[in-house]
Order: C-alpha cells, then structure tokens, then sequence
C-alpha cells in the first residue's frame, strides 16, 4: 500500500502565503470600523445623510461593481491558468483583469469630477466626509493593485525569472480583497440612507 504525503505548507498556508492574508485581515477591519462609524455618525444625521445619499449616482457604483466582479472573474481564471502553465491564457487573462481595474478608475474619476464640480467636496457634510474618505481609500488600493498585476503580468513573460505561483495567489488575494471592499461600500454608501 503507498502512503501519499502531505505537503504541510499547503495545509497550513494560505494561497499567496500568510502575509497577504494578515494584510486583508488588517484591511477589512480597517474599512469595516470606518463604515460602522459612518453608520453611527448616520443615526445622528439621518437626513443630512439620506438626502447626501440621494446625490450620489448609483448608476456609476453598479456600473463599477460590475466592472470589479467582472475582473474578478478574469483574476481567478488567470490563476487557474498560471496553475496549468498556460501563460498564454494567463496573460489574456490578466489584461481583462487589469482593463477592468482601469475601467473602474475612469468610471470613479468621472464621478469625482461630478461631485467636485457641484461642490460635493469632503466639507458638504458629514456623509461626504466618509464617502470621500473611504471611496478614495479604495481607490488608493486599486491602484495598488493595478501596479501589482502589472507586475505580474510582466513577471509571468520573463523567461528566466518568472513570478512564482505564491506571489500570483498573493497578487490575486490582494485584488479579490478590492472587489471584497468594494462591495461592501457600495451597498452601505450608494443604497443603505
């Protein structure tokens, strides 16, 4: 009878390693409490916050939630693909991904420049305060994840030294926790007041 091993790192670890996974524990509890606050501040504010809310433009938040699902998509099968060396696919894979990122910062600069040119600035109220706050802070980690892929996606083309199938997790890890972000901002800040 052959007895098969275990590869402990496997059971233990998490794809993309422990790290990315206490950075994603760390930034989801950072905008979790963020948007506990905003909901408490809210019941000082009830209609300052819903008549803010009614400024907001829904239709660009679920036009970028489905442009960060949608990337999403193409961020797993571009794992599933690496995993199967297929680098070809992978590549394909990662510049959907990464057009969706794009299309989700066009998408949310010209809805900052619609609040910024109505005033809508991080003074109008208390609510605008926490939504420029938080929506800018995922911006920022967009971005950040935009510059990770594409480092990746050119990692992935070096014949020599190629991007390891823990960084590509990690990179995944940290671009599904954008979208994990995203969608629980959109419903308390576009729907909830």
């Amino acid at each position: 009878m052959q007895k098969e091993l275990i590869n402990v790192k496997n059971v233990y670890y998490p794809p993309g390693g422990i790290l990315i996974w206490i950075i994603i524990f760390l930034e989801l509890f950072t905008f979790g409490m963020a948007l506990i606050a905003m909901i408490f501040y809210s019941k000082d504010e009830p209609e300052i916050f819903h008549n803010s809310r009614l400024l907001l433009n829904t239709t660009f938040g679920a036009v970028n939630t489905v442009f960060l699902l949608t990337s999403g998509f193409f961020m797993a099968k571009s794992v599933d693909s690496f995993r199967e060396n297929n680098i070809k696919k992978t590549a394909l894979f990662l510049r959907w991904t990464l057009l969706g990122g794009f299309l989700f910062l066009v998408l949310k600069s010209v809805e900052y420049y619609f609040k910024i040119e109505n005033g809508y600035t991080i003074n109008y109220s208390t609510f605008f305060s926490f939504y420029w706050m938080l929506t800018l802070f995922h911006v920022i980690h967009v971005i950040v994840g935009i510059v990770i892929l594409l480092s990746v996606y050119f990692g992935i083309k070096k014949p020599i030294v190629r991007t390891s199938i823990e960084d590509f997790e990690a990179s995944a890890a940290f671009w599904h926790m954008c979208d994990l972000i995203w969608l629980l901002l959109f419903p308390i800040i576009y729907l909830l007041f």
